[in-house]
């Protein structure tokens, strides 16, 4: 079965322009049986589908839940959490990625570095994490190694580094907009129907083909050498709301930043 796993949808992300029920009407006619929703910091677009889709339409289809999230020091990462865990954190951008990685495996959720050999700040080999201490990488279960709004050369960098770690390989197209969806895939057994199955498969190294089509019309590639304008523009953007979030970040963690979900009923849907 072929997924896409990195999904943007208009429901979830800011940028995004792509509704999720549109998402999956395009993915099917290409082929796929299934997605990963990894909307910037929020699960807005699985929300959207849990809440009104699912067990109405495209039975056939599944719908992983994920999430990118801004780290304060180490760019995107991709984060799948078990069906039955809901961690309000992963909706409040900017934790420090050494804080982040024992959170998410404390509750039986795995992660991995998106477009890992991208933009300065967005991406993991290009931030400070990495420089300060590049065998953090061995704390990941796996990495995007091909990513559709990526150049060959940085999605072949992100094979090499993933092969030099033993990293499971992963292939989204990180689609904004209509003409991505569906450029990148990856291979799953068509036994895998919930993220517990797909944690449990990619935590088991098995090798995953992955790959698909660049998409050459992206917004960096149109704005040519004020790329680099727009990438400082993200640090600035995250440090200010790392600060602004902290504070909401502790009061989550006093009242208890992890709930539990009774996945037989709606309880995730909030």
């Amino acid at each position: 079965m072929k997924i896409d796993m990195h999904c943007h949808t208009k429901e979830g992300s800011l940028d995004g322009k792509v509704p999720i029920e549109e998402y999956i009407r395009l993915l099917q006619k290409q082929g796929f049986g299934g997605m990963l929703v990894t909307d910037h910091d929020s699960y807005g677009g699985y929300r959207q589908w849990k809440n009104h889709i699912k067990g109405r339409k495209y039975e056939d289809f599944r719908v992983f839940k994920g999430v990118e999230y801004d780290t304060l020091d180490a760019g995107h990462i991709i984060v799948i959490m078990p069906e039955s865990i809901k961690l309000r954190l992963l909706e409040l951008r900017g934790i420090p990625v050494q804080m982040l990685i024992p959170i998410v495996h404390n509750y039986g959720g795995i992660l991995g570095p998106a477009h890992p050999c991208g933009e300065k700040f967005m991406s993991f080999m290009n931030a400070k994490a990495y420089k300060r201490n590049p065998d953090i990488l061995r704390e990941f279960d796996f990495m995007e190694v091909f990513n559709a709004c990526e150049p060959m050369e940085v999605n072949e960098r992100a094979r090499q580094v993933a092969a030099q770690y033993g990293l499971s390989g992963t292939g989204g197209s990180d689609a904004h907009k209509p003409d991505c969806v569906g450029l990148a895939y990856t291979e799953i057994p068509d036994h895998i129907t919930c993220e517990s199955q797909l944690i449990q498969y990619i935590k088991s190294r098995q090798p995953m083909a992955c790959g698909g089509t660049i998409y050459t019309n992206t917004t960096k590639e149109k704005m040519g050498k004020a790329k680099t304008f727009m990438t400082h523009s993200f640090w600035v953007y995250n440090k200010i709301g790392g600060w602004s979030k902290a504070i909401k970040r502790s009061n989550k963690m006093k009242k208890g930043y992890v709930e539990r979900v009774d996945t037989s009923h709606s309880a995730d849907q909030k």
